[in-house]
């Protein structure tokens, strides 16, 4: 009776092992490691267009969302280092440098902003999901993604900009 529960319980152990290996396998592509839906390589871009009048209107569903309004103009803005990769922001959700998103002390989370690089006049919209800077002389900290689509130079570390709020 011994030698029958032995035989079984090393049968379950091969079993699990090569079901474990099984999985592992179908998330491997020739060698390289398929995102998961946590680490989803598509970014997360606001697709959101401002015509003459000043309307944002939502690309993907083609309605009105809201009219722009200056907040701050002239301020200064940064960018995220790589080790916040991963790590949960004040929101809750998990931040990652590539998407567009930033980082702001007052405005309120899921608030939509469009940043202009005054120097060049490249803009882009960020969505607000976490708090900061805590540095004083730095009004926004936006991801790397999102500050390298707007500076000019690419080895700078900040960049004076302008933060327009979507208003609905």
């Amino acid at each position: 009776m011994k030698k029958i529960t032995t035989l079984l319980f090393l049968f379950a152990a091969v079993v699990f092992a090569n079901a474990q290996s099984a999985k592992t396998s179908e998330q491997k592509v020739n060698n390289q490691q398929v995102a998961g839906p946590e680490e989803d390589n598509v970014p997360r871009k606001l697709p959101f267009t401002v015509d003459k009048k000043g309307v944002v209107t939502d690309t993907l569903f083609g309605e009105a969302i809201g009219k722009l309004k200056v907040y701050k103009k002239s301020v200064h803005a940064s960018y995220y280092a790589d080790k916040f990769n991963g790590k949960r922001t004040a929101s809750g959700l998990k931040f990652s440098n590539r998407d567009y998103t930033a980082a702001h002390k007052k405005f309120p989370f899921g608030t939509k902003l469009k940043i202009t690089n005054e120097a060049n006049g490249k803009s882009v919209f960020v969505e607000v999901i976490d708090r900061g800077p805590f540095v004083r002389s730095r009004e926004i900290d936006l991801t790397k993604r999102a500050f390298m689509e707007i500076a000019s130079n690419k080895g700078a570390g900040s960049i004076i900009v302008t933060i327009e709020e979507v208003i609905k």
